[in-house]
């Protein structure tokens, strides 16, 4: 079995067409603002609106925290073409001993409907399957985020149920979609 550590304590470099996946940084704090700040970026994630800089640098400052112990964690997403940080996109948990893990993505809204997204959970998936040995990569979404449906549907991962009212986020219930793509559907993709 391999050792989370041995996987994420050096976050690898990854690597798109069109995108650079590398650990994020305190330097990247303004550019993680600028797109955490937006109240329509964070309506469909579990975490809150960025209210100043300092929270984002309390983020950052948890991820980069958790890469330097050798957790899984998410990657700075980077436009090539704007040469600058512009979402996340990564591993939200990883349970070696069965084999499985989940992933999750943000990005900023003015990039929305390009495919970046798509591209970033599609590369980080790959990585899953080829340096993490996973069975079984995991998703969700709130049942409204129809583009984060749409993502997982792309990349392959199969919608496997809805459960009702599964978390209390921001003050109300929220109901979830589950997505995931085993092994051997993603190897039959290749």
């Amino acid at each position: 079995m391999l050792n989370v550590e041995d996987v994420f304590f050096q976050m690898p470099i990854l690597e798109t067409r069109r995108l650079l996946l590398r650990p994020i940084s305190l330097d990247d704090a303004k550019d993680m603002y600028e797109y955490a700040r937006d109240p329509l970026v964070s309506r469909y994630v579990p975490w809150e609106t960025h209210r100043s800089i300092e929270d984002t640098y309390d983020y950052i400052n948890s991820v980069v925290a958790d890469q330097q112990a050798g957790k899984p964690c998410s990657w700075a997403v980077v436009s090539k073409a704007e040469n600058r940080m512009v979402g996340t996109a990564g591993y939200v948990w990883w349970q070696a001993e069965h084999s499985k893990a989940e992933i999750g993505y943000v990005l900023a809204r003015r990039l929305w409907g390009q495919g970046l997204t798509k591209e970033a959970a599609k590369t980080i998936i790959d990585f899953g399957f080829t340096r993490m040995e996973l069975n079984r990569i995991e998703a969700r979404c709130f049942e409204e985020n129809i583009g984060s449906a749409k993502v997982m549907e792309y990349c392959g991962m199969k919608r496997e149920g809805r459960m009702r009212d599964y978390l209390k986020l921001k003050g109300s219930f929220s109901t979830y979609l589950f997505y995931s793509i085993l092994r051997r559907e993603w190897e039959e993709k290749l």
